[in-house]
């Protein structure tokens, strides 16, 4: 019978080293060595890739297709498939996803599509699934278009009437969520959480208004610990599981309240190192419900005549028409009739 261990500790794992790892400015700029190998590559497998193109006049197909987030043993053979068999591969960083090409034996006509590039190059895409060709979209790691490139090229096809087709895998997002404990009937995805603190403020308040208490959000690693502090300084009462390194040999799990998930942080030392993916769910008591308000109707018509040059009626009818209002229309008719009364 095969051991626990054989199924989730990748005896092989990927392993992006410093060399592997673009700096932010190589992901910007890209890097000259790297050019230069794939577009040899490019040439020498002209011939090859021409060959494998369908002859017809129909388009060929974009593939969508998700690639380990640690464990190259969750590649799917569908996946992998896809990959030997397109024409062209897009990948966000050629250089990561060569380190995957690799260890699966893939070779293939391998190119550039991140978000520095991904409107320009579009067209070119374009003109490539035109002719015949098919092209498998991957990124660095998980799902494509999930807090990454891809969303411009997969546009463009849907509007040149080119079929688009998705290749299941990996999503650290969605790994996390399965191993919260949570309820997850419903859940938003954020995507990566603010830098800035008002930022950060507005989007807390945002989440104790929403319709469901469970939330999925990306976090850098260097930015980690001063997520779980605005949550404590916050006061938010909210459970978290914060998921690092999923999929990989140390993966790991820290569970409990913002002070809680704070001090098992400190404990693990170097908790600045890997991939974080962060659910929260918000307690019954600390989501804002329909009748609760935060600030009187009063102040938001004021607001609204300061901030657009206006007349009270026309103020209340902007108060009605924004989305961050709470209050009914008789209720804020009441506190206009109120404030005419105050200011005869």
């Amino acid at each position: 019978m095969m051991n626990h261990n054989d199924i989730t500790n990748d005896p092989d794992p990927i392993e992006y080293t410093q060399d592997s790892v673009p700096s932010d400015a190589d992901e910007a700029m890209g890097s000259e060595e790297n050019v230069a190998i794939t577009e040899a590559e490019e040439t020498e497998e002209t011939e090859e890739a021409s060959e494998r193109s369908r002859p017809s006049a129909e388009p060929g197909v974009l593939y969508i297709v998700a690639t380990p987030i640690g464990n190259s043993r969750d590649m799917s053979p569908r996946g992998r498939a896809v990959l030997e068999e397109c024409d062209i591969i897009a990948a966000e960083d050629t250089r990561r996803s060569m380190v995957l090409l690799n260890k699966l034996g893939i070779r293939n006509r391998l190119t550039s599509n991140h978000k520095f590039n991904e409107y320009g190059k579009a067209k070119h895409f374009i003109n490539e699934l035109s002719s015949g060709k098919s092209i498998a979209v991957i990124t660095d790691a998980g799902t494509p278009c999930i807090s990454d490139p891809g969303n411009e090229l997969i546009k463009a096809a849907v509007e040149a009437g080119i079929k688009v087709v998705g290749v299941p895998g990996c999503c650290a997002a969605v790994t996390a969520l399965s191993v919260s404990g949570f309820d997850l009937s419903s859940f938003l995805f954020y995507g990566f959480f603010p830098r800035e603190n008002s930022d950060r403020k507005k989007l807390l308040e945002k989440i104790r208004r929403a319709d469901t208490r469970t939330f999925a959000f990306y976090e850098s690693p260097l930015r980690i610990m001063s997520l779980v502090d605005f949550f404590i300084e916050n006061e938010a009462d909210i459970r978290m599981c914060l998921c690092n390194d999923l999929t990989k040999l140390h993966e790991m799990c820290f569970r409990g309240t913002p002070e809680e998930v704070r001090q098992q942080l400190l404990a693990k030392g170097n908790y600045d190192k890997g991939e974080y993916c962060i659910i929260i769910e918000i307690t019954e008591d600390y989501a804002f419900t329909k009748t609760e308000h935060t600030v009187s109707p009063e102040a938001m018509i004021m607001d609204a005549m300061v901030s657009g040059g206006l007349n009270i009626k026309d103020a209340v009818s902007a108060v009605l028409a924004d989305p961050n209002n709470s209050y009914s229309k008789n209720e804020l008719k009441a506190a206009a009739i109120n404030m005419k009364k105050l200011i005869q």
